[in-house]
């Protein structure tokens, strides 16, 4: 059994530990995405502060951390492509810094992990839904293209960091 929950920070310890493996992974793959010390410790105290830090639970477990940050992304601003239904620019959810737990690699979660945010965005009253990954990323790229995001175009992060970047337009809401 799965649920999610805001992170806190009795969770930092654990969380700090998914992300320095996943950059570790990142870094084993030659991706050099999260490799230029971001995701520091202090961006994650900040998310977690802000309420934006979700954490998946499994068997007790931190077994996936994800945030979602409401409202303009200034990286977003310019996309070498486009977004979907433009006129309400400023009113999205994106989401950001997701990883998997080492001891729950294989298991599928990545789906679930997303599915979760996505819920988590479409109960905040966000019907549009952003995300972006490394250009490298093909595994984040798999699992957006999966969830229901479709590719938009690329952003440039600064430096020549380019992300692809992915949007999903929900109904009903």
């Amino acid at each position: 059994m799965h649920s999610f929950r805001k992170a806190s920070l009795q969770d930092f310890d654990e969380i700090w530990s998914i992300l320095e493996c996943a950059k570790e992974l990142l870094k084993s793959q030659n991706i050099d995405q999260w490799q230029d010390g971001y995701p520091n410790r202090r961006s994650i105290k900040a998310d977690i502060k802000a309420g934006r830090s979700y954490v998946l639970i499994c068997e007790g477990k931190i077994a996936a951390v994800g945030a979602i940050l409401v409202g303009v992304d200034p990286v977003y601003t310019a996309i070498e492509g486009s977004w979907m239904g433009r006129e309400n620019e400023e009113n999205y959810a994106s989401i950001h810094r997701t990883a998997i737990s080492p001891e729950f690699i294989g298991q599928k979660l990545s789906a679930v992990m997303m599915a979760g945010l996505v819920e988590i965005c479409s109960e905040l009253g966000f019907n549009d839904i952003r995300a972006d990954t490394h250009t490298d990323n093909k595994v984040m790229q798999h699992v957006l293209t999966k969830s229901g995001f479709e590719y938009r175009g690329e952003i440039n992060q600064g430096g020549g960091a380019w992300r692809r970047a992915y949007q999903m337009l929900l109904t009903g809401n």
